[in-house]
């Protein structure tokens, strides 16, 4: 076997051991909404381009190559081709080639022979009329109309390529990839398991043997496990800021780093009586307590912002002066609810009358712990609510139904830019789950992707956000700061700022026992 020039200090062979937060509901990265199958799975596969795992912030300038060794860009921007590695291999042995590209796309836009069941990132390619292929090795991506920010959809963990020859269902059950690890075992609610791929065409790669991912859906029992010894790593951003000093406390030699998430906590509002007046929306935006649930949930660290993931760690966000005029954002939040309070008396709500609903939340500890704080806010405005939780596996075929009064999600997104979340999740072909459609919302969202002028195409994003801000559209509680530790054995680890979908290929890690 050769060594990469440079990495003679790196150690071949040892089993990483990582503590998973839940179950997912199958292992197909492109029918999952969520990072509990992006993470273990994102080594299984490989994307046409990537962003470079070493850099902080995802960014367009920082994409690099993975399946695809170059790329090109037509005069008038509708066309993308790609030229292709050669020699790379499946999982199984069969070639890797420009067909795969193709078929992967029509997967995608649910035009294949055999599609998926769910398709969550069908939105975020709707721009893409047709993939051409010239041979084995060049696969051309033709557009309707320019769309700069492709690169950065296909660079995120979400957008892995699939092979022509295994159909999604057997995705789902055991994935087949070109990644630097094989898919080898997934035990519901026990364990999911990769080994290393003797024949990943990046020579030398990977340096462990494989990962290990036990699941434990009991946060204080991963904790106390990972201090312990059973673990290298705790799941990604899954500590808590409190919860960092305890691992510190419990384990000072640990490596942990907290880091701004692309993920917020958000409320859903089924649009039926009474979510289906903008009043009541904008009242239950006005009572929210923003700083309450930074101070509590991540001790002074986390975010307010409206759709975009605020700046710095964002490229995207509304600035400061436009976030505190929108509904929820007056820093004077008595007044805020005060005003709430009033639009609800105006509705018939009061002491006397108050609103009886069930909050749905998903049963995992930030969830949770935010759904509580939630329920005690809405009682200022007349809203009793109590709490309903609901496992992984069903949470997103429930909102998918509408089989909900009012959630608390959390919106995680794959990459920190307007063409993926707002057609995502506010276009009215995207999967709000709330039925939310604004035909001058989509045509804003279309403008600003064709716009080749990256501070034109910023202010039309801030447009955008403040419209669904001021409308209430899924209503942004406050931006995470997650924890990932890890012991001091693991090494070459690497955690971006932006994202939680983009950094664990895992191929360079290695373990010093």
């Amino acid at each position: 076997m050769s060594v990469p020039l440079g990495a003679l200090a790196q150690k071949q062979g040892g089993v990483l051991r990582v503590a998973h937060r839940d179950s997912p509901a199958s292992m197909s990265i492109h029918e999952e909404g969520t990072i509990s199958a992006v993470m273990p799975m994102m080594g299984v596969f490989n994307n046409l381009v990537m962003f470079d795992p070493k850099a902080k912030q995802n960014t367009l300038e920082g994409i690099v190559p993975d399946l695809a060794t170059k790329w090109t860009w037509s005069e008038d921007g509708k066309t993308l081709t790609f030229a292709l590695r050669e020699g790379v291999k499946w999982h199984d042995g069969k070639p890797f080639t420009a067909a795969d590209v193709k078929c992967t796309f029509e997967l995608l836009a649910g035009t294949a022979k055999d599609n998926f069941k769910v398709n969550f990132r069908k939105g975020w390619y709707a721009n893409v009329e047709s993939v051409s292929t010239n041979g084995d090795h060049e696969a051309v991506v033709h557009l309707r109309a320019p769309q700069p920010a492709l690169l950065a959809l296909l660079s995120s963990g979400f957008t892995p390529v699939y092979p022509c020859h295994v159909s999604p269902a057997e995705m789902r059950r055991a994935p087949v990839g070109t990644g630097p690890f094989k898919f080898a075992e997934y035990k519901p609610n026990q364990s999911i398991k990769v080994v290393r791929n003797p024949d990943y065409w990046k020579k030398g790669l990977p340096y462990l043997d494989g990962i290990e991912y036990t699941i434990i859906a009991n946060r204080s029992t991963a904790m106390l496990s990972f201090i312990s010894g059973k673990f290298d790593m705790t799941f990604p951003f899954e500590v808590t800021v409190p919860l960092v000093k305890d691992i510190k406390d419990g384990l000072p030699s640990a490596q942990c780093e907290i880091a701004p998430m692309n993920v917020a906590a958000n409320l859903l509002m089924n649009p039926v009586p009474p979510f289906d007046d903008i009043d009541v929306r904008r009242a239950v935006a006005m009572t929210i307590d923003r700083k309450a649930f930074i101070e509590i949930m991540t001790q002074g660290q986390g975010d307010a912002g409206g759709a975009m993931l605020p700046t710095p760690a964002g490229r995207w966000g509304l600035p400061d002066e436009i976030v505190r005029e929108l509904p929820g954002f007056d820093p004077d939040v008595a007044k805020s609810r005060a005003a709430a309070r009033k639009i609800m008396e105006a509705k018939g709500y009061g002491p006397a009358k108050m609103i009886k609903l069930k909050l749905s939340s998903r049963n995992l500890p930030t969830y949770r712990d935010a759904a509580v704080i939630l329920i005690s806010q809405l009682k200022e405005i007349y809203i009793d609510a109590e709490l309903q939780l609901v496992e992984t596996a069903q949470w997103v075929p429930k909102l998918m139904r509408r089989d909900y009064q009012f959630g608390l999600s959390q919106v995680g997104n794959g990459v920190d830019d307007p063409d993926q979340n707002y057609p995502e999740n506010y276009a009215c072909s995207g999967r709000t789950y709330m039925d939310y459609c604004n035909k001058e919302v989509d045509s804003l969202i279309a403008q600003q992707s064709a716009e080749r002028d990256q501070e034109k195409r910023k202010k039309i994003a801030w447009e955008i956000d403040r419209k669904l801000t001021n409308e209430a559209v899924r209503p942004m509680l406050y931006y995470m700061r997650g924890g990932t530790c890890w012991r001091p054995e693991v090494k070459n680890l690497s955690i971006q700022v932006n994202s939680i979908y983009n950094s664990w290929r895992m191929d360079e890690v290695w373990l010093e026992r």
